[in-house]
């Protein structure tokens, strides 16, 4: 098993404009929401204390808020949030083949997200293809509850390895994503099938070092909550409302720690990891066989790239298939 961690940290360090804007949105999106639910329930309290609404009426505008707040949050993640992360993916790839940081490394990243992807909902399908591809893969290939379904504290364990994996592929799909920014094909769909092709011929270290690197992950989180409670436990003895406060703010400046720095360096450790191990391997049909019959995901894949493919774009390699081989 590889682990990459030195150049992986190099190269976070490098990108950190993008962990630095992201991590500045993250920010803003909260203060956001605290003040969104604050005027609503302030709103609510005082229309509800002078009797303008009954509680029923308060239950109801709450829900909708809630509803309407949880639509604009998934409509700004999915184009917004979701461009900074392709755009951050791009230039780690790039540091990763080349060794060179762009020079504007925040419009490089806008740049080859809008050269590869003509809207933001490409990538996103391309993305939910890709995740669901690698899920299915990997409950294929390391799959042992039925072999110990006869020792139930076996089982129970085998199940926490399951959920590990599952988190773990949350983290190389992204891994996918950087192949496709470094990719010479053109037709995302192509180069996202070559992308999980390679991840088929090398998923034992990258998975591998993937859920060591989640393990020690949430260990790292662990001890940074830990460290962060004393803020609360000083709090505590002047007031209730003084120690809500302090817990509030403990769980502010975890989170942002984990989301802004923590959960940016794992990503860039399993890319770095991937890009490496993968860089003189070619895809092949046998690959593309395999994967096929523990993923029917992999086959719409298959066949969004055949689709879409360039008539006279010629083969890459010599061992990568033609279109509509190993389908």
């Amino acid at each position: 098993m590889v682990l990459h961690f030195r150049q992986a940290t190099s190269i976070f360090a490098k990108t950190m404009p993008f962990v630095l804007l992201r991590l500045g949105i993250g920010v803003l999106l909260g203060v956001l929401s605290i003040l969104y639910f604050g005027v609503i329930l302030y709103v609510g309290y005082r229309l509800l204390g002078a009797g303008t609404i009954s509680g029923w009426i308060a239950i109801a505008g709450l829900l909708v808020a809630i509803g309407l707040f949880a639509w604009l949050w998934r409509l700004f993640s999915r184009y917004v949030l979701y461009l900074i992360k392709a755009g951050h993916i791009a230039v780690i790839a790039h540091i990763v083949e080349t060794g060179e940081v762009p020079d504007n490394q925040i419009q490089y990243g806008k740049g080859q997200v809008t050269e590869r992807f003509t809207e933001a909902s490409a990538l996103f399908a391309v993305d939910q293809v890709i995740k669901a591809v690698v899920k299915q893969f990997n409950s294929g290939v390391v799959s042992f509850s039925k072999l110990f379904s006869f020792v139930p504290a076996l089982k129970k364990l085998i199940r926490l390895v399951g959920k590990a994996i599952a988190i773990a592929a949350s983290y190389i799909d992204e891994a996918i994503i950087a192949h496709m920014f470094v990719s010479d094909e053109e037709n995302p769909w192509r180069s996202a099938r070559d992308g999980v092709v390679l991840y088929g011929k090398n998923w034992k270290p990258v998975l591998g070092s993937t859920m060591l690197i989640v393990l020690g992950l949430y260990a790292a989180a662990f001890a940074l909550l830990l460290a962060l409670t004393p803020i609360a436990s000083v709090l505590s003895g002047l007031s209730a409302t003084v120690e809500v406060a302090g817990w509030i703010v403990v769980g502010g400046l975890f989170l942002t720690l984990y989301t802004g720095f923590l959960k940016p360096w794992v990503k860039t450790v399993v890319i770095t990891t991937f890009l490496v191990e993968s860089r003189d391997e070619t895809p092949d049909s046998e690959t593309m066989d395999r994967i096929a019959a523990r993923s029917d995901r992999f086959q719409e894949l298959v066949s969004k790239a055949d689709d879409d493919a360039p008539a006279e774009r010629p083969p890459q390699s010599e061992e990568r298939p033609v279109a509509g081989s190993g389908a």
